[in-house]
């Protein structure tokens, strides 16, 4: 047989090997210039989202702005964002605003068989979601650090003091109770996660009405809130938290920081109280050290800032109970309940 012309390609076999395939861990790429770029899949779809850090310079003018008493918006150390709380048409839903920090909690009920070593109690929890369009840091499905912190932080300052008398949740001992479940949506976080939060789930089982109900013999019967008015919850306590964050080896303590006063900070400390100045915790997870009379510090400006924002709070809710009793028809209803 002839040769074959030297310009023209040899001819493939139909017995020739197939191209190897592709493993689930490499996605080959053809860039412009032909050659093959191996990507690490795995690595490329499960990289851990996180929040654009500040840069040097923002972060050493930040820091030399504290040093000389001035911070970026103009507050004062120790000095809150404007609060903003608004209520839904139902209750137990509240729309809470700190600076543009935005927090929505939600409050349901329903009736459940109790834990079998707690037959006289109801039942409390609190779950939060982190939305991604609150921070890039954030994502559906996967829990970061600061949503395990934010969720320890308000078990511990609502649920594990006691503010919520769980044994008046009781319908009929080891049968049947009201379990409560609070939802904390994050929308926009720009600091003070913390704070915001509490406000939001403070405000929201204060503002909650459960419905009520009637026992006759084995049979419980729980009216709608066309029925019957509905019964607020019993609160034994209003606890809400304030966070101090640490700068230039504490010696710097700011109240309510924003985002990027957080991103530069070197520590931490959140107090949580009531407005009877009783502690029901003080967390401080890793950075700086802080002595015992800047701790001491601390609670006293907490307790100023924790009346404050129980009197904005109060105020809020003497509006909606205003604005929902129309012609004193709840104070009628809620007798006739008491009867």
């Amino acid at each position: 047989p002839s040769p074959l012309p030297r310009d023209s390609p040899p001819k493939r076999s139909a017995e020739a090997e197939p191209p190897p395939e592709l493993t689930s861990q490499e996605v080959r790429i053809e860039a412009p210039d032909r050659k093959h770029v191996e990507v690490n899949a795995h690595q490329r779809t499960h990289a851990m989202p996180r929040e654009v850090e500040p840069s040097l310079n923002e972060s050493d003018f930040l820091r030399q702005a504290l040093r000389e008493n001035i911070r970026l918006d103009g507050r004062a150390f120790d000095a809150f964002r404007p609060v903003e709380i608004e209520f839904g048409d139902e209750y137990g839903v509240v729309d809470v605003r700190l600076g543009k920090t935005r927090v929505v909690a939600r409050i349901s009920a329903e009736v459940t068989a109790p834990f079998p070593d707690r037959k006289f109690d109801g039942i409390f929890s609190i779950s939060t979601e982190l939305s991604p369009m609150a921070s890039p840091a954030f994502e559906v499905g996967r829990q970061t650090q600061t949503e395990i912190i934010l969720s320890r932080l308000l078990e511990k300052a609502i649920r594990r003091s006691g503010a919520l008398d769980t044994e008046a949740l009781c319908i009929v001992a080891g049968a049947k109770v009201f379990s409560i479940r609070a939802d904390i949506h994050v929308l926009d976080a720009d600091g003070g996660l913390v704070d915001a939060s509490c406000i939001a789930l403070v405000a929201a089982l204060s503002h909650f009405r459960r419905p009520d109900v009637a026992i006759e013999g084995e049979a419980v019967t729980v009216f709608t809130p066309r029925e019957r008015e509905p019964v607020p919850l019993s609160l034994l306590h209003h606890p809400l938290c304030v966070s101090f964050s640490l700068y230039d080896g504490g010696a710097v303590v700011l109240v309510d920081a924003t985002a990027a006063e957080e991103a530069v900070r070197e520590g931490e400390v959140v107090v949580s109280m009531n407005r009877h100045g009783e502690v029901c915790q003080i967390a401080k997870y890793g950075g700086v050290a802080v002595d015992a009379l800047a701790l001491l510090n601390c609670t006293g400006v907490a307790l100023q800032k924790v009346k404050a924002l129980w009197a904005v709070l109060k105020r809020r809710l003497d509006e909606d109970a205003k604005r929902r009793d129309k012609g004193g028809l709840m104070a009628e209803l809620s007798a006739e309940n008491a009867r």
